[in-house]
């Protein structure tokens, strides 16, 4: 008999407590690998906290979290890199002055063990080189590689974001706001990559996103948010019709 896979990611009984305020209470979440959930939420919610403390800038004070079912939870943040888990921010992360291509570059060679060789010029044939390239494809960057990244547009540097994970061979990404600061017309546009990239590479994709009518058009489930912990967790449709989740959040955001 085969031993069941893990899911990607467990988070069990976590909690965040500072200076006698609860910021996460005992949130339970399972997100099945190769599965592209998204969490909504008002404002204040946790969702931030709760990425944050899953990729290890902030430490819980209560609970547990597995990744691919290895415990994480005490694990420093460029261990959980290497262990598969990629993240981007709310605001952008990238190197400004350095082309499109070359942040790519750099991410991935980082990835597989070769931090300090971004000043060395690249082989075409080097497996960072490649599998850069591979990535700015994958998003739709190729034209804009030479470009410094400071001076594409901001739908563009998002979609960098992403290819920066890609390079990295990240199994399970986290995205926060990846739509924040694009441009409504392009709003429907990066969603729909980023489904098409979730459904190219098989990678765990779990998505904080404010524009909610796109989230829930490509995610498969939806995790809710309220007052640092999670309240519902089910399909799209069935999230919409939840009573819980129509008083506590979708009736407090109208």
């Amino acid at each position: 008999m085969s031993t069941p896979t893990p899911p990607a990611l467990r988070i069990s009984g976590l909690g965040l407590t500072i200076g006698g305020a609860t910021i996460l209470d005992a949130v339970d979440l399972e997100v099945a690998s190769g599965s592209l959930v998204g969490v909504i939420g008002p404002n204040g919610a946790g969702k931030t906290t709760l990425f944050n403390a899953v990729s290890g800038i902030v430490k819980p004070t209560a609970g547990r979290i597995e990744l691919d079912g290895v415990d994480i939870t005490r694990m420093p943040v460029a261990e959980r890199a290497r262990a598969g888990l990629g993240r981007t921010f709310q605001t952008s992360s990238l190197f400004p002055k350095l082309t499109v291509f070359e942040n790519v570059r750099l991410a991935s060679q980082a990835a597989h063990g070769r931090p300090y060789a971004l000043l060395q010029r690249p082989r075409a044939t080097d497996a960072a080189t490649a599998r850069a390239r591979d990535a700015l494809a994958e998003v739709g960057l190729a034209h804009v590689a030479d470009m410094p990244a400071g001076g594409i547009s901001h739908g563009d540097k998002r979609k960098l974001e992403i290819a920066v994970l890609l390079a990295t061979d990240a199994r399970t990404v986290l995205l926060d706001e990846p739509m924040a600061g694009v441009a409504s017309g392009d709003v429907a546009g990066l969603a729909r990559r980023i489904r098409e990239l979730h459904d190219r590479t098989g990678c765990t994709v779990l998505m904080v996103e404010h524009h909610i009518d796109v989230l829930l058009g490509i995610v498969e489930n939806v995790a809710v948010m309220y007052s640092g912990s999670i309240i519902a967790f089910d399909e799209p449709r069935r999230i919409m019709e939840n009573p819980l989740v129509q008083s506590a959040y979708l009736g407090s955001a109208a």
